[in-house]
């Protein structure tokens, strides 16, 4: 399963699972763009559906959906997120309360529906795309964006102390900046970004390890990062 897969990293994803040989679930709020950014795939492989990370139940027939067309559940990406690259000064709670809910809550409670199913698996995985600033402030950019994903890189860490006797095996993918749509307003160069293709290929890789070789943190930099 892979959340906000229309465009953009998650669909980068959701594509390349497909081609390594994995059924995909994907999820998104516009479900007519979900189904278009799908072109292509073997529909036999491939369940769209509705998910919306501010709208709880969503993710609740979401999951159960995706278990009665596959009759398993072996994997979830948590890619859904938003940002906010207000200053410090101008950082609102509301902005705060907004990324939090979708960043944060939405994975956790995507995690928490879906553990019964990775537990059964036996080799579970859950992928939280979480960024570089999960684990550092980049000087004065977007501060609440990483207050949220630190904790992202906290809800990381306890859900594989939850799974790990059961088999799930959890990652925080932290990447530097990813030539999306959601990037191109941030006066970067795309040339000297992350490409979401490779980005996607070690999403997959790190996916299909055996249980004796789990990725905890993947940083994943596309400019020399002093303490990355």
């Amino acid at each position: 399963m892979v959340s906000g897969a229309n465009r953009g990293l998650g669909n980068a994803i959701a594509r390349r699972l497909h081609a390594d040989g994995f059924s995909v679930s994907v999820g998104g709020r516009d479900l007519e763009a979900l189904r278009a950014s799908m072109d292509g795939l073997d529909d036999d492989r491939v369940l769209t559906h509705t998910y919306d990370a501010e709208q709880p139940g969503t993710d609740a027939a979401w999951i159960d959906a995706t278990v009665e067309r596959f009759g398993r559940l072996d994997g979830i990406v948590n890619n859904a997120g938003i940002v906010d690259t207000a200053a410090f000064d101008d950082l609102t709670e509301a902005s705060l309360d907004q990324m939090l809910t979708v960043n944060l809550k939405a994975p956790l409670r995507m995690t928490q529906l879906a553990m019964p199913h990775l537990r059964v698996a036996g080799t579970g995985r859950v992928v939280n795309i979480a960024s570089l600033s999960g684990i550092r402030v980049n000087g004065k950019f977007a501060p609440g964006y990483a207050m949220s994903k630190h904790a992202v890189m906290a809800l990381t860490e306890a859900t594989k102390q939850a799974g790990w006797d059961d088999g799930v095996r959890v990652t925080a993918v932290c990447p530097g900046y990813v030539a999306t749509d959601m990037t191109a307003d941030f006066g970067e160069d795309p040339a000297t970004m992350i490409d979401p293709d490779d980005l996607a290929e070690l999403v997959s890789t790190t996916i299909s390890l055996p249980n004796t070789a789990s990725v905890a943190q993947l940083n994943v930099a596309c400019r020399l990062e002093p303490h990355v």
